[in-house]
């Protein structure tokens, strides 16, 4: 199955799969104030954002 999904992407639109490639997903632990237990938030963010997110 994943074959033909990988396929797919290249032979339908490969500049859409080319751009998808400028994209990362980023998880970053946040400390509760509250309770002082850990969170994770996940995003997806521009490859060159990456850490600017991260200083955030």
């Amino acid at each position: 199955m994943a074959k033909s999904a990988k396929t797919a992407i290249k032979t339908k639109d490969q500049k859409a799969a080319a751009e998808a490639k400028n994209w990362t997903k980023v998880v970053r632990t946040v400390r509760s104030p509250k309770t002082g237990s850990y969170t994770f938030k996940e995003s997806i963010v521009h490859k060159d954002k990456v850490k600017d997110f991260l200083k955030s």
